[in-house]
């Protein structure tokens, strides 16, 4: 971006990379990215986006209208770099991705400071397809949005809220309250396993089996484990 430039937007393989003028009034800023969007909405309709705003420090409402503004034109913003921790610290209460340009440290994820702490203990990241064959633990609540991708075993210790995802080739086993969605054997193993303090998915899928909330026959909160039996899912107690 040429100093004279407010808003750069340019294609990359993972969709659009916006770059915004750290030093220029954000409403400013804001309205010529909607003139350069409106400009070619079919064009750019269903993007994902990387957001760049350097080291402008942006707020969470800032942020907000701006993930906003992307989503009246059919764009997701799935992606903010910044090397202001104030920009990093708004998109991580939004639930977005960071990537921070500050050389003294890196964020891949929204991962609070003391669960990545965690991961330089040898837990893997989140929202990664590079994830090892021996698996993946989450010690935290996977919020709505979030996807775990694993080519082994998925071990979360929290909830797994409606509007997250994991996806593994080996079991699943999540130590609280399983809400979203569960593909275990997502490599076509039939003989994994998923299983939950509170099993009540939004739908439940091993191999190429596949259920909706397979708990509602009882309301009763008790541990259940899920399996394929006879070419079906069946989900019993979890003893």
């Amino acid at each position: 971006m040429n100093e004279r430039e407010q808003v750069s937007i340019k294609g990359t393989k993972e969709g659009l990379l916006i770059a915004l003028s750290p030093s220029e009034e954000w409403l400013g800023i804001t309205q010529e990215l909607a003139d350069k969007l409106d400009q070619q909405s079919t064009f750019f309709s269903g993007a994902k986006v990387t957001i760049d705003v350097g080291a402008r420090p942006v707020p969470k409402y800032e942020l907000s209208s701006l993930k906003a503004l992307l989503e009246r034109r059919g764009m997701l913003l799935s992606l903010v770099r910044s090397e202001s921790a104030t920009t990093l610290a708004s998109a991580n209460s939004l639930d977005l991705r960071t990537f921070s340009t500050d050389n003294s440290h890196l964020e891949d994820t929204q991962i609070p400071q003391r669960d990545r702490n965690e991961d330089d203990r040898g837990d893997k990241p989140i929202d990664s397809e590079e994830m090892g064959t021996q698996g993946v633990m989450v010690k935290r609540t996977l919020r709505s949005g979030r996807t775990v991708h694993s080519r082994g075993h998925v071990v979360v210790f929290g909830d797994v809220n409606p509007g997250a995802k994991i996806i593994a080739a080996g079991d699943v086993v999540v130590w609280g309250k399983l809400r979203g969605m569960v593909h275990a054997g997502a490599e076509g193993d039939d003989s994994v396993i998923v299983c939950a303090l509170d099993m009540n998915p939004n739908q439940l899928r091993i191999a190429d089996h596949i259920v909706t909330s397979p708990a509602e026959h009882h309301r009763q909160v008790t541990p259940e484990v899920a399996f394929v039996r006879d070419g079906q899912i069946v989900v019993e107690a979890w003893t």
